[in-house]
């Protein structure tokens, strides 16, 4: 049993994918570089560290990576403001906190990100702590992420809860489950070949299914 609820942010907590997709192409588009939309997206849930050889390929990361990775955050920057939180995300911590877990919320994203991000879901009178990409020094699929939100808290044992095949890798590098949502874009297939235990098509549907899953109470 767990006495840690680990919760990604981006495109679990708040729905981020499709900025962090735009703004990645228009990135890319500023040095004459055009990838497809569904290719981009298919990268979206990694770090920008691994996601510019990834998905531009190897050449791209060494001509531009680091000029890259500043063109996208100028571009996300213009529409952060357009984020909004899923629905029933603050509803769902309260509840996990409720039932005894320790809550970290886990981002590798930018420190003024990140906080912006909490704020539309009340996150900081919830959790007990959070991560930034000041936590980290490679992100997903990594387990750098994970194992600093676990060591945040001193927890024991975690559950990683995420959108995406990235969290659900970074976790089982510690062996630490994973459970599911559907926010990310990504099939119960995916999701599931992936490594992850249960899959649920939304937070609200989660929420109400807690009882079911490695969730139901902490082992503390």
């Amino acid at each position: 049993m767990a006495d840690t609820a680990i919760f990604d942010v981006d495109g679990t907590l708040v729905d981020t994918n499709y900025h962090h997709a735009l703004a990645w192409f228009r990135a890319l588009r500023r040095y004459d570089i055009t990838r497809p939309m569904w290719r981009i997206h298919r990268g979206i849930g990694m770090g920008g560290d691994k996601f510019v050889s990834a998905v531009g390929g190897p050449e791209v990361e060494e001509a531009h990576g680091d000029d890259l990775r500043q063109a996208w955050s100028e571009e996300f920057d213009q529409l952060i403001g357009e984020i909004r939180p899923f629905e029933g995300a603050h509803e769902l911590l309260t509840e996990v906190k409720d039932r005894g877990f320790r809550l970290v919320l886990a981002s590798s994203g930018k420190t003024e990100h990140v906080e912006a991000f909490l704020d539309l879901i009340d996150g900081k009178s919830l959790a007990d702590a959070w991560t930034t990409s000041d936590d980290v020094q490679n992100s997903k699929p990594a387990a750098d992420l994970v194992s600093a939100a676990l060591g945040k808290v001193e927890g024991a044992s975690g559950i990683m809860v995420g959108d995406s095949i990235y969290d659900a890798q970074a976790a089982a590098k510690l062996n630490i489950p994973t459970l599911g949502v559907r926010t990310g874009g990504y099939s119960v297939g995916e999701l599931q070949e992936a490594g992850v235990l249960m899959v649920f098509e939304s937070l609200v549907a989660f929420r109400y299914a807690l009882d079911g899953t490695p969730l139901a109470r902490a082992s503390r």
